[in-house]
């Protein structure tokens, strides 16, 4: 007889694989959509060459990153039924609608512009192609909006009842717009356009770094490190808002983030020290040792000096997260985004001290190296803050309403393992692929030989007509580029 525990245990690690492997390309997607956007009107403001090399390069590494997100995503579609069959049908009234719409208002929206940014050079007018980039990167954040509202409805499900083993929907609104969403979605779209930002910033400064094309990529290191300057702070603004949405909401899942155990001190004053390193002992129900600072739980969490934050005393032990795992995954998460933000101030340090150039960098090799470290670490923080969302929301599948044992698909062992080590193999050739292509095309740099349109009539161009006036001397009456 199949045992249910370790069935759950396999479904889990399956579907955590595959997460794993699949959040590492749409978050990418929709931060390169959105630098393409800056770099591309960049281009028409300035009419400058290199802008249009660097949009085109850019441009490049997200088509690839942008096939290896679909390829992953279709086999994380396919896993919902394949190993949380009962799940999918129980909350096929409210989950499979969210998907539909990601799928009509997102996907089939990207596919019909991305054709026109990839394949328009040179075809429709400038205006027209940066429309199609636009919408290109709005479409991908559409997308993103869609599954973290179905996500967050896992993790605060309102606006359904459970009847007959159904989730039946009695407020869309309700539903749509849950407490976790409100914050996860905004942190989840800041953390993209961060991980864009760090990726361009890294490929420039590894291209500084080795002296190729060194002023040309200064436009997007420079560029790329100021919005950070911006954008790194409001993360960790975002972040901590979002805990305390998981505070109010799900406490069990803050408690074990934070391992924070005892509600009160023994003394009977509440507990309000903030656990910096600590090693769980889940059996016991304790930290067998950990070094806290009094008061830093309750500024986190409540912003007071003392204030009562459950601990995971309060909960059964049957409805306790895991504690080890969401805790150092938390703690990662967060080490990396405070690193980020450093770096981005060290950048506008340089910058307001005039030594932001090519040549200054240059003899600055160390900067240089953290910035192209730095591209890693926005990965890390996804994973881990992945990792954190989805085990401190255990044991509970819908928080709450039903358990992960109860949304498991019944198969043997044998074909979860089956299964497992498909995904795996999958999953790692994309990977492997991915990176061989983002390798090549950053090994080949810009196409320094392409032609580019300059002082074309949009109207004209688009309508595939020559402009009526004759061009200078010597000059060409439509350059078009390769595409």
């Amino acid at each position: 007889m199949t045992d249910p525990t370790l069935m759950t245990d396999l479904a889990r690690l399956d579907f955590a694989w595959i997460t794993t492997m699949h959040i590492l390309y749409p978050p990418l997607t929709i931060g390169l959509a959105s630098f393409l956007l800056y770099s591309e009107w960049r281009w028409l403001k300035t009419d400058n060459d290199e802008w249009y090399r660097l949009t085109r390069f850019f441009e490049k590494l997200f088509i690839i990153n942008f096939g290896a997100g679909v390829a992953t995503g279709v086999t994380m579609e396919m896993s919902f039924g394949i190993l949380f069959g009962p799940f999918s049908q129980a909350a096929g009234p409210f989950f499979g609608n969210i998907l539909g719409y990601e799928t009509i208002t997102a996907f089939m929206y990207e596919a019909g512009f991305i054709g026109l940014m990839i394949f328009g050079w040179g075809k429709i007018s400038k205006k027209m192609h940066i429309f199609a980039t636009f919408n290109v990167a709005f479409s991908s954040m559409l997308s993103a909006m869609w599954i973290l509202v179905a996500n967050s409805w896992m993790q605060s499900p309102t606006g359904v009842h459970l009847e007959k083993g159904l989730f039946l929907v009695d407020d869309w609104t309700a539903a749509i717009f849950n407490p976790n969403f409100l914050t996860a979605f905004p942190h989840m779209f800041i953390a993209s356009i961060e991980i864009g930002l760090f990726f361009v910033a890294g490929i420039s400064a590894w291209m500084i770094y080795k002296n190729r094309h060194a002023q040309m990529f200064m436009r997007t290191l420079t560029a790329s490190l100021m919005a950070l300057v911006i954008v790194a702070p409001l993360q960790v603004y975002i972040g901590d808002e979002l805990g305390r949405t998981v505070a109010e909401h799900d406490p069990a899942a803050l408690a074990a983030m934070e391992g924070h155990w005892h509600t009160y001190n023994a003394d009977g004053s509440p507990n309000t020290s903030w656990n910096l390193i600590a090693w769980p002992d889940e059996e016991k129900g304790t930290n067998t040792f950990q070094i806290g600072i009094p008061h830093v739980l309750s500024l986190l969490e409540d912003h007071k000096w003392v204030s009562t934050v459950k601990g995971l005393d309060q909960f059964k032990p049957e409805d306790r997260p895991p504690v080890l795992a969401p805790f150092y995954a938390f703690r990662i998460m967060v080490a990396a985004g405070g690193i980020l933000m450093l770096v981005a101030f060290w950048a506008l340090y340089l910058r307001y001290k005039g030594k932001f150039s090519a040549e200054e960098l240059q003899r600055r090799p160390w900067f240089l190296r953290a910035i192209i470290f730095s591209a890693i670490l926005p990965y890390i923080a996804i994973w881990t803050g992945w990792w954190t969302r989805e085990i401190a929301r255990q044991p509970w599948l819908v928080h709450g309403l039903m358990r992960t044992s109860e949304g498991v698909s019944q198969m043997s062992i044998a074909a979860e393992i089956a299964w497992f080590i498909g995904f795996v193999f999958f999953d790692l050739v994309v990977w492997i692929g991915a990176w061989y292509f983002f390798s090549k095309v950053v090994r080949t740099g810009p196409d320094m030989n392409e032609e580019i349109m300059h002082g074309v009539q949009d109207d004209a161009l688009s309508l595939g007509q020559m402009p009526k006036k004759h061009p200078p001397e010597g000059k060409p009456l439509i350059e078009r580029p390769t595409v």
